[in-house]
């Protein structure tokens, strides 16, 4: 994958000029100190600078063909310029280096906002807020460079997949469930065993799955990874529903999302482009696997559960603490096998949601409280307290269907700032 690349610009000033920060500021120290901060904190990231003080050098760095620019406000000095770097739509953190031009930054900031502009502002004395806002042009560039796996018979709707390259540079492949079967059938049917015998050693308890239904999803597994090798995939999605109740499916691929998930790979029911873009999204952002779920809405008990029959147990990432996991089937017809995993409680989780075709960002968060035991619907049930009469009222299943994406810890923030980045429209589900 290409580096991503960041153009820096910094207002300048004239000598001899009284004006913010003050008379003969050296902000030219300033911007180094700046420069050296961002390269010692986002190494992943290939930075350049400008300094502004004519429109023939700012026109030259639009030249060079960058991931985003971050505009540095350092003094009231050429700031008129900064509307030329706005307007071309580049995505951009806007930045105020306090007491430096605030004044101007605020002009500007207003001013992208009023054109819906794809521009971030940031004005904070902790200069990890500039570091967090500067590396979501990272997670940009991770999903200019990924490709999603679709294991689906029919067409795929080109309207998304136009609508996914185009917002996120993301290619979306196809693969039919004929293909899929070919890699099952060539599974080394010893190593399958071996991931049979690893998965049940390391669950709470089997409930309704054979050992000859987990040896068949653990062929699934290596089926459709080494499908995601050969295509060189980032994320998978199988239609597995359609193609499991046809008979046209071997296995329920439930157990194969689990371990790619808890790898730190990507893998998503029901052939759901809209959510494997959230989840990757959100991998990218946090190196945290996703759950996909169903939610279901209980405003007696103010909460809102998750519910499907894929879930990780490596909600921290594939190197943070295992919870434990329960084996079970599928729960709609109850064939094959799922898991019922018994997710952490008492954490913060966000939960997301994109449409790729309307460009909208659904969000939400609340408190995990309980793993449901209830014998409807699907295996896993995550409760989480949060404001459930919000999410109701606010709950745009038009645009943004059913399901939505769960990951463990806190991303409002930064989520809100990437959908501006993107130029998406944003619906908080838990605020009036």
């Amino acid at each position: 994958m290409k580096k991503t690349k960041v153009k820096v610009f910094f207002t300048g000033m004239e000598r001899n000029t009284p004006t913010w920060p003050y008379i003969d500021y050296d902000y030219r120290k300033r911007a180094g100190e700046i420069m050296e901060l961002l390269a010692r904190n986002l190494p992943e990231i290939e930075f350049s600078q400008v300094i502004i003080n004519s429109i023939d050098n700012v026109k030259e760095a639009f030249k060079e063909e960058v991931n985003g620019y971050l505009v540095y406000i350092l003094t009231l000095r050429y700031s008129d310029l900064v509307k030329e770097i706005l307007d071309t739509g580049v995505p951009t953190i806007l930045a105020d280096d306090l007491f430096g031009g605030s004044g101007h930054f605020l002009k500007f900031y207003d001013f992208a906002r009023k054109k819906s502009l794809p521009v971030v502002g940031i004005a904070s004395s902790n200069f990890q807020d500039i570091l967090d806002a500067v590396r979501l042009f990272s997670v940009m560039n991770s999903m200019i460079h990924s490709r999603i796996l679709v294991i689906k018979n029919k067409e795929l709707d080109k309207k998304v997949s136009d609508s996914i390259k185009e917002t996120f540079g993301t290619e979306i492949l196809r693969m039919t469930s004929e293909e899929l079967n070919t890699y099952y059938q060539n599974t080394d049917n010893g190593e399958a065993k071996r991931w049979e015998k690893k998965w049940t050693d390391e669950a709470f308890r089997v409930v309704e799955p054979t050992e000859e239904e987990i040896f068949k999803s653990a062929r699934m597994y290596l089926a459709l990874k080494k499908a995601m090798e050969e295509k060189n995939a980032d994320a998978v999605t199988v239609d597995c529903l359609g193609l499991y109740y046809s008979g046209q499916l071997f296995a329920y691929p439930c157990l194969s999302f689990f371990q790619l998930n808890n790898e730190g790979l990507t893998g998503v029911c029901e052939a759901d482009l809209d959510s494997t873009v959230t989840q990757l999204v959100l991998r990218y952002l946090t190196g945290r696997p996703g759950y996909v779920s169903d939610p279901v809405i209980d405003i007696g008990s103010n909460q809102i559960i998750y519910a499907h029959c894929v879930a990780t147990n490596m909600v921290y990432g594939p190197t943070g603490l295992a919870n434990p996991y329960i084996i079970r089937s599928h729960s709609e017809d109850r064939k094959g096998a799922s898991i019922q995993s018994l997710l952490p409680l008492g954490e913060t989780v966000t939960t997301a949601k994109i449409s790729t075709k309307e460009k909208m960002l659904a969000v939400h968060q609340g408190k995990t409280v309980a793993n449901i035991e209830e014998d409807k619907a699907c295996r896993t049930k995550l409760a989480v307290e949060a404001n459930v009469e919000n999410i109701l009222e606010k709950y745009n299943f038009e645009k943004l269907k059913w399901h939505r994406v769960t990951f463990y810890g806190d991303y409002r923030k930064e989520l809100l700032n990437l959908a501006r980045l993107w130029g998406l429209e944003t619906i908080e589900e838990d605020k009036r």
